[in-house]
Order: C-alpha cells, then sequence, then structure tokens
C-alpha cells in the first residue's frame, strides 16, 4: 500500500502515524529534543550562513525587492536569536493535557475537557528560512508534526536548517518524522498538499496576499491565515507631542519589511502642527518616502500625493502613507476600512480615546501607546510564533503553542445508564 503512494503522500502519512506518538510524548522528551536542537544550530552557524549566502546571492541576482532580501538574510546574529528562541519555547509551560474544565454531575459521571495536540499541522510560507525552525519548534513543543513547504528563494538555507532538526531528533526519542519537508517547489506540489485532508489538520500559509488566496481557494484542510500587515498609527490630539514621534518613527522604520512595521500614520488635525514636521524631518532623514494627502504635501515638496491604492499597501519597506483626519471616529473608520487585522495603535493620555479605539478596532492586536514593531510571539512572551492569525476562528493574533492545540472531553462513569 505504501508502495503506492506518491511521495507527498508519502511524506504526509509517515507524519500522521508520527504524530500519534508525539502527542504521548512527556514535556521532557520534547523539552530535551529543542535543547539539542538549539545547541546544534549554534555549532552549525557556519554551514547554515553558507547555504544562505547561495540563496543571498541568487536572489540579488534575480532581483528581488530588498524588503524579501533583508527577510531572507540569516547572519550570525540572527541564528544566535534562533537559538535563543528555540530556548525560550522549551521553557513554555506545557500546552497539553490541561484541564481546562472539570466537573462531576449529580450522576456521579466525572467530566473532563482536556488539552490536546492538533495533530500534523502543514506550513507554506515565503522568504523568511527562520520561520522553519520556529515553526518546527513550536510544532514539537505542542506535540504535533509538521511538514514545511518554503519558499523557493529561501531553499539552500532551508533544507540545512530541517536537516539539522531532523538529525538532532534521530538522537531523541522522539521519531524524525514528526518533522518534514516538500523540496519540490513547484505549484503542483502545492496543489497536492492542499489536499492531503487524510493527514492533515491544520494548514498555515504565511506569505502574500496571492498565496493565501490560492490556499484558501483550493484548500480541503482548515487554514489559519497569516494574512499582510496594513498596520496603522494613530496619533490622537490627547497624544504626547515627543512620544507620539518616538513611537510613530519606531513602529515605522526599526524594521520596515517584518507585518508588524506601520505602513499607515493617521494624525488628528488639532496635532497635526506640532507633530508632523517634526516626524517628517526624521522620517525624510532616514530615508523613508513619504505619500499624503493634501495637508502633508503642503508641507514639502518632497512628499508624494497619496493615492487610494496607498491605504491599502502593505510596503514592507522604507515607505508610509501618512493621513490628517478630522476625529478619532474618522480614524477608527479609516482603520476598519483599510486594515488587514493585523496590528493597529494610538498613541494618546485620554485614557476615554484610548478605550474607544481598543475597544472598536477590529484587529487581531491593538496597542495604546507602544510601537506596532512589538506585533510578535517572542516580544509576547510566547517563546515564537507561526504567524499572527488575522482571523476570528479558534486562533487571533500570535499563534504560538497553546493556539495550537484543541481539546477533548473525557468523560469516566462507573456503570452509569442513561433513561
Amino acid at each position: 500500500m505504501i508502495d503506492k503512494l506518491n511521495s507527498i503522500e508519502l511524506i504526509c502519512k509517515k507524519a500522521k502515524d508520527a504524530s500519534y506518538k508525539l502527542a504521548i510524548s512527556s514535556n521532557k522528551e520534547r523539552n530535551n529534543a529543542l535543547k539539542l536542537i538549539a545547541n546544534q544550530l549554534l555549532k552549525s552557524i557556519n554551514k547554515i550562513t553558507r547555504a544562505n549566502k547561495k540563496d543571498y546571492i541568487a536572489a540579488k541576482k534575480n532581483k528581488i525587492p530588498s524588503p524579501l532580501l533583508d527577510r531572507l538574510l540569516l547572519n550570525e546574529e540572527r541564528i544566535k536569536n534562533m537559538a535563543k528562541d528555540v530556548i525560550n519555547i522549551s521553557k513554555l509551560e506545557d500546552p497539553i493535557g490541561k484541564e481546562l474544565i472539570k466537573k462531576l454531575r449529580p450522576n456521579g459521571l466525572k467530566i473532563t475537557k482536556v488539552s490536546v495536540p492538533l495533530g500534523v499541522i502543514a506550513v507554506i510560507f515565503e522568504s523568511r528560512p527562520n520561520v522553519a525552525c520556529d515553526v518546527a519548534c513550536l510544532c514539537i513543543k505542542s506535540g504535533n508534526a509538521v511538514i514545511l513547504k518554503g519558499g523557493k528563494e529561501a531553499r539552500h538555507t532551508n533544507e540545512i536548517i530541517i536537516k539539522i532538526i531532523k538529525n538532532t531528533l534521530k538522537k531523541t526519542s522522539l521519531n524524525e518524522h514528526i518533522v518534514s519537508s516538500l523540496k519540490n517547489y513547484s505549484r503542483t506540489s502545492v496543489n497536492q498538499l492542499l489536499k492531503m485532508d487524510k493527514y492533515i489538520d491544520v494548514l498555515v500559509p504565511r506569505g502574500g496576499k496571492k498565496l493565501i488566496k490560492t490556499v484558501r481557494k483550493n484548500s480541503n484542510i482548515p487554514v489559519f491565515s497569516h494574512l499582510d500587515g496594513i498596520c496603522h498609527t494613530y496619533i490622537d490630539k490627547f497624544a504626547n507631542k515627543n512620544m507620539a514621534i518616538d513611537i510613530t518613527y519606531n513602529a515605522k522604520m526599526r524594521r520596515t519589511s517584518i507585518c508588524g512595521a506601520t505602513e499607515t500614520i493617521l494624525c488628528h488635525k488639532d496635532i497635526a502642527k506640532q507633530v508632523l514636521p517634526h516626524l517628517l524631518e526624521k522620517l525624510l532623514n532616514a530615508g523613508c518616502e513619504v505619500r499624503g494627502d493634501n495637508y502633508l504635501t503642503s508641507l514639502s515638496k518632497k512628499i508624494k500625493k497619496a493615492s487610494e491604492q496607498d491605504w491599502k499597501k502593505e510596503y514592507l519597506d522604507s515607505i508610509v502613507s501618512i493621513k490628517v483626519v478630522n476625529s478619532l471616529n474618522e480614524a477608527i473608520k479609516h482603520i476598519n476600512d483599510y486594515s488587514s487585522k493585523h496590528t493597529d495603535a494610538i498613541i494618546t493620555n485620554s485614557t476615554k480615546n484610548a478605550k474607544l479605539f481598543l475597544t472598536e478596532i477590529e484587529s487581531a492586536i491593538v496597542m495604546h501607546n507602544t510601537s506596532t514593531q512589538f506585533s510578535d510571539g517572542a516580544e509576547f512572551g510566547l517563546g515564537a510564533e507561526i504567524g499572527i492569525s488575522t482571523g476570528k476562528l479558534h486562533a487571533r493574533g500570535p499563534v504560538s503553542t497553546q493556539e495550537l492545540t484543541t481539546y477533548k472531553y473525557i468523560v469516566k462513569g462507573n456503570g452509569q445508564l442513561r433513561q
């Protein structure tokens, strides 16, 4: 029977078979594997950087945009941070076997709601090879097998990272097939994977709108969507001027290529004259292209007129759109109309305005007086994340170990019969 399976189905079947034993493994076994993986990553820095250099050179030759190049790059510092994240994941509370509800019924039945792994998770991702490590280790910690499908632009880096993880698993009590990957980079292989609902329990696409749309349209498997990050920072009229400038600049420019970077800045008209000239000076001096409404273009000839498409754009680059609004309600409406429901922030000293914003904005993550760049599983104390889920079912916001579980009801009796 197994010989008749195609290679993708065989990978999925092996992952499913391995997931059963992983689900009953101890937290100690899983943590031991994670610590060994972290150690091996540190020992393999030279191997990883050599593989990454091949991908990076090829990507530059193919004129891949600079934001994607930044995501692709793995240097020594980033690899050390990867290993650090793996250790942090190992320190998280065991998400499996938690008693969520416990009841004793009048008839003597004991009913317990217990957390259990989802089973097999498939993740399709683009550009960022560190995702392979983050995802694999989060799945190991939460008792899930994982199938990874990375983009061809990071093929050498992904393959060496996954090889390190699988070779390390061989030295533990866990099955190496709990982490698998597809090395076929054709669309056909993706389409085949989307139909493997017999083996895969959840699918997570991480990439652009085109990838998400394709997966949603063609998948037979439930999907956790990691959509683009059209994130907003709104400067309220009651904001502290210096705080507003510092936070907004950080939210845009700290690292422009991440999905938590602010792409649109909204500013209340009553504070615009105090804040925007200083903020614009910082942004322009840092090489950021600014696109704005009529008010903004009147301030400087360097500012381009924003189009309707700019309010819908995830730049992932040193480009930002800025608009002046007449009220908090106008800001909320703009964000709910144009946001990708990822992360949006308000800068204000008004408790009332902050509460209204945090309540009415529909995004998975809403923030007050801080940078949208904190929209990250590691920054939330979750070790790492599979992605930021922008949907409302099952998982929302950073998807970490807790979100990679479901539950079952365990019912114990001593001979009860239903009348």
